[in-house]
Formats: C-alpha cells, structure tokens, sequence
C-alpha cells in the first residue's frame, strides 16, 4: 500500500477489499503476502473503534493479544499490538498459547482481546480472530466493523505497507495456568489414572499444554511427531499420513488413546485404541452426554447421530461457524433453557452453561475448545474403550473431503447452476448429476451449501469453505466404508461435470 493511500480516511471494508483479505466465520483470514502490517493493524483499529462506538472500549484498557506457531505469526502480532497502542489502549501479550486459553483469560478479566492465526490452514496464509470482552465477534458485529473510518501516520508504515520500526512485544503476561487448572480443577488429578495417552503434537500451539493437562489428570502420556515445521492439521479433513501415523503408533505404543489438535488448539483430534480418528461431530455427541447436557445446537453439517442418539431433550442445527452456534445457544439461555452446549462438525466445543460433576462447577466458555471434549470423552470411557463408546451410538458415518484450490468464483458458479429455478427445477438437476451415487435425492436443505438427502437414507452436503479456496463435502451413511465412496463419487461427479 502506498504511502498516500495510507494518508487518505479509509475504513474497515476498503482494506478489505483492497487486500483481498476478507471478514468471514472465523475473522480475518488472507495469504500472507496480502496480510501486510497495515492491513492488520487497520483491522484491530477497526475493531477496537467498533467496540468503542457499542461501549466495551475505552482509553487505557487492556487488550490481550496471542497468536500460533506459523512463522508470519510473530510480526502480525506487532502490527496489531501497534494498533492497540494507536487506538489509546494497552497490549497484553499473552504468548503462544491455545484460542481457548487467551478467550478465557480476557473473558475473565472482561476485557477485548485477538488471536492471530490460520487454523487449519497452511502457512502461507494466516488469520486475526477477535473477541468481544464476553465473548466472540458474531457476524451481528461485521457491519460494525466494516463501517469504522481508519488514519493511519504515513510514518508508521513504509511503501510496502510494513511497519518502518516495529516495536517489540510486551513481556508475557501468563495464561496458561487457569487453562490447566480449568480442568485439573473439574475432573481431578487421578481422573485419566490408568488411561496411556499419545499426544500428537506437530506444530499445534497448544501441544504441550495438552500434554501437561492430560498428565495432571493421571495419564501416562508419549509425546508424539513434534514438528519444526507447520502441518496444517484439519480435524475435518485428516491427512492420509495421519491416518497412517496413528495407527502406528497405537501398535507400537499400547495406547488407549491419542490426542491432538489443529493449530491454534481450538478443534481437537481423538483417536480410540487402534489408532482410529473419531469424527468431531460424534466427539461432540459423547462430550454433551458426558456433561449431562439437555440442549444442544451444531451446524447443519455435523452427523445426525445427535438427534438419533436421543440423548438430549432438545437439539438446534445452524449454518457452519461458531459464531452461528453462538447466536443459537445464546437464544436457548434467553429462554430460560439450562445445560446449552454447542459443537461444530470439527470438534470444537462450545460450553454455554457451566457444567456440574461431583459437586464442581466448570464454567461456561463459550467458544470452540479442544480440551473439554479430549478430556470428557476419556473419563467417561473409565475402564472401557473409546470403540466401545462410540459403538454405543446409533451406527452413523460422516466422512468429509474437500477439493483444494477451487477457488471462490468457481463455487459460487457451480452453485448458481446448481440452484437455478424453482424447487423442482433444483431436484432434477441436482438428480441428474448426483442421484447415481446414493439414490434419488428427495429433499434439499440450503440452511448452508446444498445439503441433499437421498432415497436410501445417505446425506450429501457441498459446501463452499468460509476462510480458503477449497470446495467441501460432507457425506453421511451407516458404515465408513459407504460414507466414503460416496464421498469421493460426488466430489468426483464435481470435477467430471463443471470442470
């Protein structure tokens, strides 16, 4: 960005636009190459300028900053941490610490704060994740945002849109420690006594706190393929060699289980004692039941054993995104509802009310967490297998792959073809393209993509990623091997037919 349109009154959308680095489901998300410190420092004084317009920002609060373990991570923080400085605030470096850890921290001290990562994406690309003193920015707040007018000082920021001298990140202000003891605290420290417990840590931030709070808790744990270098581990979409990894490692090891998370630990990653990744989606399910949960709400996406499993008087499906979630689950608590809980087809747990076991009380957190689920599904399993808890569930199947590098402009035509017409103009195209894979497709629900229900009871679902240019599909059957194939057919029926 050159210096005279640095000068000039901007606002939060025209960065957007002008970067390509767009507001979606999970905030900020762009290549690094367009992530420039000037984008990301508008970003935070967008926010922070939208928080002061509603209230929960002023002069000389603190605002609590941390990041993952990509490589570019360390100097978006700076950009930000100058746009707190700039916007009459003060910086609070907590580190490189899980999501969940710094949303706990600032929602306990009820003050803003931002977590700067890419997820599950790869390293090329990052991300800046915001959080209102309370809770998440939902997509409520977008228009906020986008509106707020930005100067930036032409001397901050050099022809390339980088900061000229920027400045170090304060010391490290410790937030861990209430993570741990978040849980240590809730289920005790002999509640995994007897379980041994793999960590897969790869280039996950939160990969030794995990290891710690499983190992407070009683587990003998193996630490496990730590990296150097970033893996973009989706909980989604688990790679084939992580797949091969851990069933390795569960021959070689004699583990009950395997744990792990995406990057910015947020979304968690189980596998049961063969070495088996079980799907976030029925993780969720085994979590809510542990907690005694009576309500609870998940996408659109996530396997309908929630609803088969007749676990939970009431349940409530949303578009994909926790913010989605959110908006439900806080909806439920204004009725009056208790035990609101969330889960995303990911994993990510969403804890709305504060659960109680034993006489304890675990607050409510409610943004996407890894541990809880990690943990609950474990000490509910006790002496058992996690096999034989989830074998304890309706027999249903979700398996999910995407197509990467579809970019944005190519979904958003397949699905105008897809969806042209009316209803029944919509059933038969869509039945002349996908209807040999798992029969006749019988009803659609567009609540988000186009999620197909076919004649044999199996589920299609295509759905445009939110944060990186990658077409999805989640299927859903009565065995693995089914929910597969017809997977790969319809991404494949994709390829073959809109090229």
């Amino acid at each position: 960005m050159n210096s005279d349109a640095m000068s000039e009154i901007l606002t939060v959308e025209s960065v957007m636009q002008n970067s390509g680095v767009q507001f979606g489901t999970s905030g900020a998300r762009g290549e690094v190459v367009a992530m420039t410190d000037f984008v990301c420092y508008a970003y935070t004084c967008g926010f922070l300028a939208y928080l002061a317009e509603i209230g929960e920002f002023s002069a000389g609060m603190q605002v609590a900053l941390a990041g993952d373990l990509r490589p570019s991570t360390p100097r978006i923080l700076a950009a930000c941490a100058q746009g707190v400085r700039d916007s009459g605030g003060e910086p609070v470096f907590c580190g490189f610490i899980p999501t969940p850890a710094l949303a706990l921290f600032a929602f306990g001290r009820a003050i803003p704060s931002l977590m700067v990562t890419g997820s599950h994406i790869p390293d090329d690309r990052n991300g800046i994740k915001f959080y209102r003193p309370h809770g998440e920015v939902l997509k409520s707040d977008e228009a906020g945002m986008k509106r707020q007018e930005l100067a930036a000082d032409d001397a901050l920021f050099d022809g390339a849109g980088m900061l000229a001298k920027p400045l170090p990140l304060p010391a490290v202000t410790d937030a861990t420690e209430a993570y741990v003891a978040r849980y240590t605290g809730f289920f005790g420290t002999g509640a995994l006594a007897g379980k041994r417990v793999g960590v897969y840590q790869h280039s996950a931030v939160g990969r030794d706190v995990l290891l710690r709070i499983l190992t407070e808790l009683g587990a003998e744990t193996v630490a496990l393929g730590r990296s150097a270098q970033f893996i973009p581990v989706d909980t989604e979409a688990i790679r084939p060699e992580d797949v091969v990894l851990a069933r390795g490692w569960s021959a070689e090891h004699g583990l009950d289980a395997i744990a792990s998370t995406d990057g910015d630990s947020d979304r968690p990653l189980l596998a049961d004692e063969t070495g088996e990744w079980l799907r976030g989606d029925v993780l969720g399910v085994l979590c809510a039941r542990a907690l005694g949960a009576a309500a609870v709400v998940t996408p659109v996406s996530s396997n309908t054993v929630l609803e088969r499993s007749g676990a939970f008087a009431t349940t409530r499906r949303t578009r994909i995104g926790s913010p989605f979630v959110i908006d439900v689950m806080n909806a439920l608590l204004a009725e009056g509802q208790a035990g609101v809980c969330g889960y995303e087809a990911n994993g990510g747990f969403l804890l709305a009310s504060p659960a109680e076991r034993g006489g304890k009380i675990l607050p409510a957190l409610p943004t996407r967490d890894a541990v809880l689920p990690i943990v609950a599904a474990l000490v509910a399993a006790g002496a058992g297998s996690l096999s034989a808890a989830q074998a304890d569930l309706p027999p249903r199947v979700t398996h999910s792959d995407r197509i990467q590098n579809f970019a944005t402009a190519r979904s958003e035509a397949l699905f105008a073809a897809l969806l042209e017409g009316d209803e029944a103009a919509r059933l038969e195209r869509l039945n002349r393209h996908f209807a040999a894979i798992a029969g006749a497709i019988t009803a659609i629900d567009l609540t988000d993509g186009i999620r197909m229900s076919c004649t044999g009871g199996a589920i299609l679902h295509l759905r445009r990623s939110g944060n990186a240019p990658e077409l999805r599909c989640y299927s859903e059957a009565d065995d693995a091997a089914t929910a597969a194939a017809i997977n790969a057919a319809c991404l494949q029926a994709v390829l073959a037919d809109f090229g």
